[in-house]
């Protein structure tokens, strides 16, 4: 009994987390017209008026009501030879019919809404960001942290400090230097024995490096502060008794990090990559700094063509960011049990 005193309100508390991902699946299957009704419903729903005339049913749109002599009056629709006729009928015999909608259309016209810039190129153009940046920031942070767990140099535990200083200071003081070292890199590799070769365009599209490029999306995001110092903690807490065997047995550092370490560090690896992950495929500021090309725009600059000067497609944009929401979900399903490790491992003492 005290246990479900405890799990309920818990329960019910974990449930309200659901709401905006209900809703944004339930606003993606209505019409435009219905996104805003009032009272707001979590489902759609079309109501129609049927009234029977010389023993015909015909479709009518209510105009108004005589309380008095209890008629109404009602507009035919359709077509036909009694279409838009304006009749008076008893109000007893207005039938009225509300039946749910679900606009799975909205999906594929959500896909197809912006001929300018593919939605699945987009998406495939977030997908390989994602992985890439994931994949940079698990090999740059783990060397790191490597060495500065296991490796003995001078200055080592100073470095480390001045390391996570820049964890203390606001991404947005860095855009701009950013900004202005990918503005210049081509000309700066160019004037070093390029040719020219980095000014150019890129196949795939944007260019080769610096700004509106793959290069810009990717290199600048794959060293992590975080990730050096969450695996740095993790790595300590490995037994050196392991480190130490492996060495007499002739291996080096770097075997011993791929052999001993990065095995043994799976549950920290994990939760690396699905945190990067996670941030690498929202991400929407720094695509939208250094991207003009729509070949390489990435989902998050996509999604917000949806949201217009003069309007909002509100159900194509929810269609395009369940879609977007895929990865997202098959990641957190398959490494939901990592997340708490990961907000453990920073307490794990080194």
């Amino acid at each position: 009994m005290r246990r479900l005193l405890v799990y309920l309100p818990l329960g019910a508390f974990a449930a309200t987390m659901l709401i905006p991902f209900v809703w944004t699946v339930a606003t993606s299957l209505k019409p435009q017209e219905a996104v805003f009704s009032h009272p707001p419903r979590l489902v759609a729903r079309r109501t129609s008026h049927t009234v029977v005339v010389e023993g015909r049913p015909l479709r009518v749109r209510p105009l108004d009501r005589d309380g008095a002599a209890r008629t109404v009056r009602v507009k035919v629709l359709g077509s036909g030879p009694a279409a838009r006729r304006v009749l008076t009928v008893p109000a007893d015999d207005l039938r009225e019919r509300s039946e749910p909608v679900l606009r799975l259309e909205n999906y594929p016209e959500a896909w197809r809404a912006y001929p300018f810039v593919s939605f699945w190129r987009a998406y495939a153009n977030s997908l390989a960001v994602a992985a890439l940046v994931t994949l940079g920031q698990v090999v740059t942070s783990s060397l790191a942290a490597y060495a500065f767990a296991r490796l003995r140099f001078p200055g080592r535990d100073l470095l480390f400090l001045g390391y996570l200083g820049t964890m203390m200071i606001p991404g947005a003081v860095t855009l701009i230097p950013t900004f202005i070292l990918l503005k210049n890199l081509p000309g700066v590799l160019d004037a070093l024995g390029g040719g020219g070769w980095f000014s150019r365009g890129f196949v795939l599209g944007g260019g080769v490096v610096g700004l509106d490029s793959y290069f810009a999306l990717i290199v600048p995001r794959v060293f992590s502060a975080y990730g050096t110092f969450m695996l740095r903690q993790f790595f300590l807490s490995i037994p050196r008794e392991l480190e130490d065997a492996a060495r007499m047995d002739g291996c080096g550092s770097l075997g011993i990090l791929l052999r001993v370490i990065l095995p043994l560090s799976r549950p920290a690896l994990a939760t690396l990559s699905i945190f990067t992950f996670l941030w690498a495929w929202g991400d929407f500021m720094w695509p939208l700094l250094v991207t003009h090309s729509h070949e390489i725009y990435t989902l998050p600059l996509l999604l917000s063509s949806y949201q217009g000067q003069y309007g909002t497609h509100w159900p194509y944009l929810m269609a395009a960011s369940v879609t977007a929401l895929a990865p997202l979900v098959a990641i957190f399903v398959l490494g939901q049990r990592y997340f708490i490790e990961g907000i453990q491992l920073g307490a794990v003492k080194g």
